[in-house]
């Protein structure tokens, strides 16, 4: 189900992100900040519902499928095929995500 979440949560990130990328670098209406802003809202709120006790893990094990999650969406979005680089490097972060999220904990007292 996390993972689910975090794919919801990167997309309403990226798409509130590029809202704003489109009004200020593509030219496009300043209106197309509204929905940016409803989404990066959306964002912020499911990026809390990950049954982790602490924030940072939280938003640190995300980052990993935000990252993947942008390389695609630059091919399916944007129409750039991302190369190999982009592909390891995703791959390296969702490693990273993995293990920030799925690794053992010790309970500590504070």
């Amino acid at each position: 189900m996390t993972a689910l979440v975090f794919l919801g949560t990167a997309l309403a990130e990226i798409a509130g992100c590029f809202a704003f990328w489109a009004w200020l670098r593509l030219g496009r209406s300043m209106w197309w900040v509204v929905p940016g802003l409803l989404s990066l809202c959306l964002f912020a709120s499911l990026l809390t519902l990950p049954a982790v006790a602490q924030a940072g893990r939280a938003y640190a094990a995300y980052g990993g499928v935000y990252i993947a999650s942008a390389v695609v969406w630059l091919w399916l979005a944007e129409g750039t095929k991302p190369d190999r680089w982009d592909v390891l490097g995703a791959c390296v972060c969702l490693a990273g995500a993995a293990i920030i999220y799925l690794g053992p904990r010790v309970a500590s007292g504070s």
